[in-house]
């Protein structure tokens, strides 16, 4: 595979605008709750089933699982994409057991090297979403790093996606060079660009470079 790279500056990365954007993430969110929520109804209906009732442990292990699952997205999206309440930082631990809780037990091996210092709610955005599509490029297993590093003035924030099929869909390079979607699925699109544009919003800049086996994203931002 070529090696491949994006930066912030590129001259057809241009924001839209905002009900826009509104919509597609709305639209996201909608498609990743109704999975576990939908999981949640079966559960119940298999609990009121007379006819179910030898599944009743399979039943409450489903509502369990699922409701777990349904929580842990939506404490990850609050701060991922949401305003997190009155929250203004956090700590590397609250940021570490977001993602865990999200993607923690899926086939990519988390590999945390963060500074350990608190990160604004800006920096906690952008490290939340990039450690998601960092986990994201490995749908064979691999080992995802992230670390974060402080120098001269300057956050950086580093996803490493190691693995024999590390890759990025095509929507998703797209998005993360912060170019309009033209073809493909916007679900896959959107929070690559969210990614793009909290980087770019925050004054910061967010190079991707994709090798044999190998995605790495980078985000560095002023601390």
């Amino acid at each position: 595979m070529t090696d491949a790279a994006f930066a912030l500056d590129r001259p057809s990365a241009l924001p839209m605008d905002g009900p826009e954007l509104a919509s597609l993430v709305a639209a996201k969110l909608c498609h990743d709750f109704i999975s576990p929520s939908g999981a949640i109804v079966s559960g119940l209906d298999l609990l009121n089933d007379p006819t179910a009732q030898d599944m009743r442990d399979d039943a409450l292990a489903l509502i369990t699982d699922s409701a777990m699952k349904m929580v842990a997205m939506v404490q990850f999206c609050r701060v991922a994409f949401g305003a997190a309440g009155s929250a203004e930082r956090f700590t590397a631990a609250e940021v570490q057991g977001l993602v865990e809780a999200l993607a923690g037990g899926g086939r990519a091996t988390l590999a945390w090297r963060l500074d350990g210092a608190d990160y604004t709610r800006a920096e906690a955005r952008v490290l939340l979403n990039l450690a998601y599509l960092t986990v994201a490029a490995l749908p064979s297993g691999g080992t995802a790093t992230l670390s974060s590093r402080r120098q001269d003035g300057s956050l950086t924030l580093e996803g490493i996606a190691d693995g024999a099929r590390a890759r990025l869909k095509p929507e998703a390079a797209t998005g993360l060079a912060g170019e309009r979607l033209t073809d493909g699925l916007a679900g896959q699109w959107i929070q690559p660009y969210w990614l793009w544009l909290t980087s770019r919003e925050a004054g910061g800049r967010l190079d991707v470079t994709v090798s044999e086996g190998q995605v790495t994203l980078t985000a560095r931002m002023p601390a």
